[in-house]
């Protein structure tokens, strides 16, 4: 028989492998086997009763620990200069840990008081912790965007919003080094000083106005998008505390839920769980569960809070900064899921059977804490046959039955057909110098397609309740392609030699159908961007007029509270729906469903337009000295003025002026969607393979300027000034003549 660890040579075992902390990974360690099992067993429980551990799902956690993400106070630096911190939710027994604060050069200043949101590890010595900074939480200075100008006693900022026209003062010892004509970032330091100017202290020097680091900075001021949040709603924020439970909150915290974001994620706003069901009349289901941060209870209708986030609308994203619809203390803290923390949620149990159909669905306000924050590759990975140590103990028990679950929601998703549009992303990736350091395109992995199977099932289940309770609500609405679009995608795809069916209800089936045909061949790209196109924006609205590109009769918003405004209300349909508290749809809310759904999609458009305009300034910035190079890439627009390519390299965007095509008159067939040389007969049109010369590219403006050198492997040929301007001969003569035929019909049917 085995020989038993002692008590204490348990706890050490589990303080020296937090990730290795389930039975059978303690058995392991220890050797044991057999009927010894039992008696680890009993020891466990009898240091779970003793309160030394702490029982989660099939792993044991020590409840005297703070969790890797914390929230913490700034205290009296000591003696010999160490910035300390306390814990804000310390649940231990005992006295509180000491922790140090590790600052970096790059950290701002902090000062007792402050409070912080820090990741935490373990040492040993004095201090238990030490922290690392990830935000301050709780400061708000009001803040200024302008160019400096330097005087005899400082300088002076001129804003660069159109809307403030009152310079700010910077005295000598608050210029932080900045530079005349500089772009800089200020806070108010003091009151109005001479000449009635407010007073400034410079924080940030983002050098030229046309270097990369300030674009997303202009932007912002560009499209109004509000940045600094009033007092009021910082004071509302810091005042709020952690929920606990109560007679409309349930104890989710045994659910081994886990959190699987991007890398660079500093909120988690959605957690998921799988396992099989053991309901014998659905073999081979799953169930699955997915919990939404209860933004809710925090932001509460009337409040500054609340006027705010429905003011802003959205979070908005930058390569360099998020600007977000929720104060920091919010949505980087009480709002986010972090990893050992109780937090507040809205959840949905949803019962799928093997073939990936939902069956049932109930909803729960609770209190759940995640046992995990990973990041998609390192999830990917683990699925993969190479899970690091902390996805390794995870396997069986999470990670595993999500895939499994996946893979029948896969089979309902193959049937339903959603709109299957091949376009990659593209991330912008930055020094910490603020320059662009490459542009990629992000790898699509089974956890990307995974979380956003479970996200879509989620919604759907939130749509299909507050419908069937007769609640309003908010509908996210995709219409189905305008009959315009719809023809001019047609006219594309037989330009191409392809086929979209004519003469019945459009499904997103025939669409996809058309992109299976492109794939592989040189119109693939030309297909995808058409069928883009082709589509209506999608909206809110009071009204259900269902889900084009996602096949579906019903969707709402529920999985993002934090950086939607959308979601925020229908969590609240459903906590009035189930009758969860005081918190939920007001009849004012109601009222004015239809007002706050068309100003949410403006500024969800808002959103997406700066975030372009930034991700083209960032483009050209980073091409700006590649000028002359040549590029290949494929025509993705014909314009009277000229012809647009998008770059293979990067994705970017350019423009050939018609100037640039050569001294030939080029005529232009907006039917056929191209251009035509009246003397060499050169045709150029969507889809078309282009080389192209890099002839300039403006930061300022984001604009890409490029000259055509070959077009489909041939050189370009240049006619002589004054040519005949004949009658083009036409490089293609069957895809002009499909246009030109299809042209004069569409003439006929109208004379009629």
């Amino acid at each position: 028989m085995s020989k038993l660890p002692t008590k204490d040579e348990i706890l050490q075992w589990i303080s020296d492998n937090p990730t290795q902390t389930s039975k059978r990974d303690i058995s392991r360690a220890f050797g044991i086997k057999g009927a010894a099992r039992i008696d680890l067993k009993r020891l466990l429980k009898e240091l779970e009763d003793e309160g030394h551990l702490a029982k989660r799902k099939k792993t044991y956690r020590d409840p005297d620990k703070l969790p890797p993400v914390s929230v913490l106070q700034v205290a009296t630096p000591t003696p010999d200069g160490d910035l300390t911190a306390r814990p804000m939710e310390w649940q231990g027994e005992g006295d509180e840990p000491r922790i140090v604060i590790i600052p970096r050069a790059s950290d701002p200043a902090l000062g007792e008081g402050d409070r912080i949101l820090a990741r935490l590890t373990e040492i040993k010595g004095d201090f238990a912790y030490e922290a690392r900074l990830i935000r301050r939480i709780g400061t708000n200075p009001r803040r200024v965007l302008g160019i400096f100008r330097a005087t005899p006693e400082g300088g002076r900022i001129l804003p660069i919003d159109k809307g403030d026209g009152k310079e700010w003062q910077v005295g000598k010892s608050d210029i932080g080094g900045a530079k005349e004509g500089e772009l800089v970032e200020a806070e108010q330091s003091g009151p109005k000083g001479r000449m009635g100017l407010p007073r400034a202290r410079i924080t940030q020097r983002l050098g030229d106005p046309s270097a990369p680091r300030a674009v997303s900075l202009i932007a912002i001021h560009q499209h109004g998008i509000p940045h600094d949040f009033p007092d009021e709603v910082i004071a509302e924020a810091d005042a709020m505390h952690p929920a606990g439970l109560d007679e409309n909150r349930e104890d989710l915290t045994e659910l081994p839920l886990i959190t699987i974001d991007p890398a660079d994620a500093r909120d988690h706003d959605d957690a998921c769980w799988a396992h099989e069901d053991d309901d014998p009349k659905n073999e081979g289901g799953h169930v699955i569960w997915v919990a939404i941060a209860d933004v809710a209870h925090y932001v509460r209708p009337g409040t500054a809070l609340d006027a705010e986030a429905r003011k802003r609308g959205n979070s908005s994203y930058f390569p360099d900064r998020v600007v977000p619809m929720l104060p920091d203390r919010l949505s980087g803290d009480l709002c986010s899921l972090h990893e050992g923390v109780k937090r507040a949620c809205l959840a949905v149990r949803i019962q799928i059977d093997a073939h990936g159909e939902k069956r049932s669905h109930s909803f729960h306000r609770g209190l759940m804490r995640s046992i995990a924050s990973l990041n998609y590759r390192e999830v990917q990975e683990a699925q993969d046959g190479s899970p690091n140590d902390k996805c390794a103990p995870l396997m069986d028990d999470v990670i595993a039955p999500l895939y499994a679950a996946y893979a029948a929601l896969t089979q309902a998703r193959a049937r339903r057909q959603p709109l299957d549009l091949d376009l990659p992303e593209r991330k912008v990736v930055l020094t910490e110098e603020g320059e662009v350091e490459s542009v990629n395109f992000l790898e699509r992995l089974d956890a990307h397609r995974l979380i956003e199977e479970f996200m879509i099932l989620a919604n759907v289940a939130a749509a299909e309740e507050l419908i069937a309770r007769r609640s309003p609500l908010l509908f996210r609405v995709h219409e189905e392609p305008p009959p315009e679009k719809l023809e001019s995608l047609r006219d594309t795809a037989e330009a191409a030699g392809l086929t979209l069916a004519k003469g019945q209800v459009l499904k997103t089936s025939h669409l996809n159908a058309l992109l299976a045909a492109a794939e592989g061949t040189d119109h693939d790209e030309l297909i995808n961007l058409s069928t883009l196109r082709s589509m209506t924006q999608a909206y809110y609205s009071p009204s259900n007029f269902g889900h084009f590109g996602l096949a579906l009769q019903a969707y709402a918003h529920f999985t993002s509270p934090i950086r939607r405004y959308s979601d925020l209300v229908v969590h609240r349909a459903l906590i009035s729906a189930h009758k969860w508290g005081d918190d939920g749809l007001t009849p004012d809310d109601i009222q004015r469903l239809e007002p706050t759904a068309a100003h949410i999609s403006e500024t969800e458009r808002r959103s997406m337009m700066a975030e372009r305009d930034t991700t083209d300034r960032y483009l050209a910035a980073f091409l700006s000295e590649r000028v002359g190079n040549e590029f290949s890439g494929r025509v993705s627009g014909i314009a009277r003025f000229g012809v647009f390519v998008r770059l293979d390299e990067t994705g970017a965007d350019g423009l050939i002026p018609m100037r640039s095509l050569g001294h030939e008159y080029f005529r232009f067939d907006r039917d056929a969607g191209t251009l035509t040389g009246a003397d060499t007969g050169t045709e150029i049109g969507l889809g078309d393979r282009v080389t192209v010369k890099l002839m300039e590219a403006a930061p300022v403006t984001g604009g890409i300027a490029l000259e055509l050198v070959s077009l489909e492997g041939k050189a370009m040929r240049r006619a002589p000034r004054g040519g005949s301007g004949g009658k083009p001969k036409g490089r293609k003569p069957a895809r002009a003549k499909r246009k030109s035929d299809k042209t004069k019909r569409k003439v006929t049917r109208r004379r009629r």
